[in-house]
């Protein structure tokens, strides 16, 4: 019998203590793999976002809110900016600004967030048509990759949204939108969201779709995107501006911010900073997390520890035996740390299960909340080193029973 086999044979005779390390010790992993895995993907989501936007222009109120709601569509607006106010930013020849992109928010469908604005949208996520065409007249909408196939929306069909960001029948709009074209899958927010012009957002609003006919009978050319200048409409509000610099390192594109926060009743907000600082409040429980998942793991260790341990002393006659059979010494310290090993792998393995399980559920319950897409069924390069990382614990663990092993006392043991 190799050494393997009998190394099995020998934690399976004690099979508690077999499940007792196994699941402890996969309950610590887990948490470290599953801690590891959210916070990779998550990083990925808000980084994928960015989408090269220098900074966000909105309602006065919390920075991290305005960023999370205009670039993120995770959260709820500050409020709204009026155009007039806007106006300086807006223009398109600003010395400063190569991109100025204006959003209206305030409606959905099915969870999903219908957003006003225009083509240049696109140019922030490399967007590109799919199929059908993009939006242009009043009450045209052309759907994101996910949307389309999570609402199950087609070419043609028509639909009516919900006041807000939940399907509440009540709060339903009259404007009846009508799906245009579906986008192409760019694994950004883009996917995820229903874009319209933004007289769309007003006249649902304003007049709560009111006095329009269909979309077979209704001229909508005076709103038609190519048609349509939002500084001529100074009296509107519009929710936020994403903004994009000629120059990132120009002093005054720099300042612009502080500038606006400190001379206007707007808000403007450096993406890259909030979503700093927002990583920052998450590692403080990220961080406590993963002391957790250690101290399990060390526990677990321990638990190894103590049932290798315990088992020298059933097993030192058998140990005696060996010796007189021919093991040498060595060979007997190998066995016993091939069980802590073996102990400390099938640890692992529960811990990998217990972690993608986990993140699955998670990922259902993210994109059922937030429409961001998470998944269980990654591996990480990282997940490489916690095998090695378990593995050693199992060895530490295994270390000194493995050396009372090779003391043993053919003498002594079986004169006894």
């Amino acid at each position: 019998m190799n050494l393997l086999k009998l190394a099995w044979k020998n934690i399976t005779h004690r099979p508690l203590n077999l499940v007792l390390s196994m699941v402890l010790f996969g309950l610590g992993v887990g948490l470290i793999i599953l801690l590891l895995l959210l916070n990779s993907q998550m990083k990925n989501n808000f980084d994928r976002n960015l989408a090269d936007i220098d900074m966000v222009i909105g309602a006065k109120g919390s920075p991290l809110q305005m960023i999370l709601c205009s670039m993120y569509h995770i959260d709820n607006p500050t409020g709204n900016i009026n155009v007039e106010e806007a106006k300086p930013f807006l223009r398109k020849e600003h010395p400063l600004i190569k991109t100025n992109v204006p959003l209206s928010l305030g409606d959905s469908y099915k969870s999903h967030r219908i957003v006003g604005t225009n083509h240049d949208i696109l140019n922030l996520y490399d967007g590109k048509i799919e199929s059908g065409e993009l939006w242009e007249n009043d009450f045209e909408v052309t759907l994101g990759k996910s949307a389309a196939l999570d609402i199950g929306l087609e070419l043609g069909d028509t639909f009516q949204s919900s006041h807000g960001f939940d399907d509440a029948e009540d709060m339903e709009h009259d404007g009846l939108f009508k799906v245009v074209g579906i986008l192409e899958p760019t694994g950004s927010v883009l996917d995820q969201l229903i874009l319209s012009n933004l007289a769309t957002i007003w006249e649902n609003h304003d007049h709560d779709g009111g006095g329009h006919e269909d979309h077979e009978g209704h001229d909508h050319s005076d709103h038609a995107v190519s048609n349509f200048n939002l500084l001529d409409y100074p009296d509107k509000d519009i929710t936020s501006i994403l903004v994009q610099f000629k120059n990132r390192t120009n002093f005054q594109a720099l300042n612009m911010p502080r500038n606006i926060n400190e001379n206007t009743d707007m808000q403007a907000a450096s993406p890259a900073i909030e979503i700093n600082r927002l990583y920052s409040m998450i590692g403080i429980g990220v961080d406590a997390l993963r002391n957790l998942a250690i101290i399990i793991a060390l526990v677990s260790a321990f638990s190894i520890f103590i049932s290798l341990f315990t088992s020298l002393r059933e097993r030192k006659y058998e140990l005696a035996l060996m010796r007189v059979m021919g093991a040498s010494p060595g060979k007997l310290f190998f066995l016993i740390i091939l069980e802590g090993m073996v102990l400390a792998l099938f640890g692992f393995l529960v811990g990998l299960l217990i972690s993608h399980i986990g993140m699955e559920v998670l990922a259902s319950y993210a994109k059922s909340s937030y429409r961001y897409s998470f998944t269980g069924k990654t591996f990480l390069a990282t997940e490489w080193w916690v095998l090695l990382a378990s593995l050693a614990i199992g060895f530490v663990a295994a270390i000194i029973p493995a050396i009372q092993a090779y003391k043993t006392d053919i003498h002594n043991t079986l004169s006894k």
